[in-house]
């Protein structure tokens, strides 16, 4: 509930809902999904085990997620009446309230603070603040992704909240060939479980971006302001230019001469991506890559929208670097997956960020912006041993800690102790 759908074709909330949900369905449980008509793929009654409800919305940014919850909250509560009702993000808590008041319990993901999101306004923003606040009196009972945002909750609300991070496709379930039901939609996950290491196939998806493997940065995110797309096209303009004037060193010394030598002299930067009602930064950010592009003499900088299923785990694979500059929210799937695919990566020094990667990612100081990315990214590429071993570790830690299966496994105890009457946290 609360999200657009399945298939996911927009960001981490439907990648959750499609990984947890068809798990849940493999275990036998009858799973329901509502999605809204105009953001996703396809009309199927079942996809992949989940039955698929389509209602109506309001197509506008400020509208779009509140009619459409509270409409599916209404079909649930009187038409579906299922055993609990699980909700994402927080400005859904007050149809999360309704659906407890009716009957169904309620579990909501509240993810990071939504309210600092810069896409919104005042008066969005209050509202949104006001959900945060009152989630955990609302819902039945309230989840976490990141122990950062639990102390949050805890400090300055309160409040107690149910900690279950987010997944990662590290391989711990062949979900590749599940049933589409009434529709044959293809499967999404590719073939066989990703390894974290280039397969075959991989070069025909590449070269349909124009890619070799290792030669390109990898982003995939929303385009929206606050996950900095922008800044990472400044920092990569920086380097591919060969800018003599990197950011100093941490303590006041000068940066490392050696300035990647060849490393970047063909890198490519792919930025993966694209968000409803955000023309606007679309709009500034396409004029950015053009510039880059042209300062550059060729097109080296590609924005192709977005990419799903086995495409972006290719692209995953085989990135030089994956770099999540995003500076609000919790955890981000995204970096979840850039983890599992054994990348090496580069986060924005966001305490949530930090939390998810551990020691094994390189970070840079939001607070430097373009600069403190580039000089980052700069020591990096000249460093291919360093690399490697980021690249192992990072697998390694997604594999110890992050995992579908493991999640769902959460899911599913606590919602069976809001069946029988808990409300726990952890």
């Amino acid at each position: 509930m609360g999200t657009r759908g399945v298939p996911a074709a927009y960001s981490g909330f439907e990648t959750a809902v499609e990984n947890i949900g068809v798990r849940l369905a493999r275990r036998g449980h009858d799973v329901t999904v509502y999605c809204r008509p105009h953001m996703v793929e396809g009309r199927y009654r079942t996809y992949r085990g989940m039955r698929l409800v389509y209602l109506p919305t309001v197509a506008s940014k400020h509208l779009d997620t509140f009619v459409h919850t509270l409409v599916s909250t209404l079909h649930l509560a009187f038409v579906r009446r299922p055993d609990v009702a699980i909700y994402f993000i927080a400005g859904n808590s007050p149809f999360a309230g309704m659906s407890k008041a009716l009957g169904v319990p309620s579990l909501l993901n509240v993810d990071g603070l939504d309210s600092l999101r810069g896409k919104w306004g005042g008066a969005a923003k209050r509202y949104l603040r006001w959900t945060e606040r009152n989630a955990p009196r609302l819902a039945t009972a309230v989840i976490t992704d990141s122990r950062i945002v639990q102390k949050l909750y805890r400090d300055e609300f309160g409040a107690q909240t149910c900690y279950i991070p987010y997944g990662a496709d590290v391989g711990d379930a062949d979900v590749g060939d599940a049933d589409v039901g009434d529709a044959d939609a293809g499967g999404t996950d590719g073939e066989g479980a990703d390894r974290g290491e280039p397969v075959a196939g991989d070069s025909g998806i590449l070269a349909g971006f124009g890619l070799e493997p290792r030669g390109y940065v990898l982003f995939v995110h929303r385009l929206v302001p606050e996950n900095n797309a922008h800044v990472l096209v400044d920092a990569f303009g920086q380097l591919a230019a060969g800018d003599a004037s990197p950011a100093a060193a941490p303590g006041g010394a000068s940066p490392a001469a050696a300035p990647c030598g060849d490393a970047a002299s063909d890198l490519k930067l792919l930025v993966v991506g694209d968000a409803p009602y955000a023309d606007a930064y679309q709009v500034d950010l396409r004029a950015q890559v053009e510039a880059v592009n042209a300062q550059l003499g060729a097109e080296r900088v590609i924005l192709p929208g977005y990419v799903f299923g086995e495409r972006f785990r290719a692209l995953a694979r085989n990135a030089a670097v994956f770099v999540v500059p995003t500076e609000v929210g919790g955890t981000h799937p995204v970096l979840l997956e850039a983890m599992a695919a054994g990348n090496a990566i580069v986060v924005n020094d966001h305490a949530p960020n930090l939390e998810v990667v551990g020691d094994a990612a390189a970070s840079y100081r939001g607070a430097e912006g373009a600069e403190g990315l580039a000089a980052v990214l700069r020591e990096l590429l000249a460093d291919p041993a360093r690399m490697a071993e980021l690249r192992r570790q990072a697998r390694e830690r997604a594999l110890r800690l992050y995992s579908w299966e493991a999640v769902t496994d959460a899911y599913e105890r606590l919602a069976e102790r809001l069946l029988r009457g808990g409300r726990s946290a952890g």
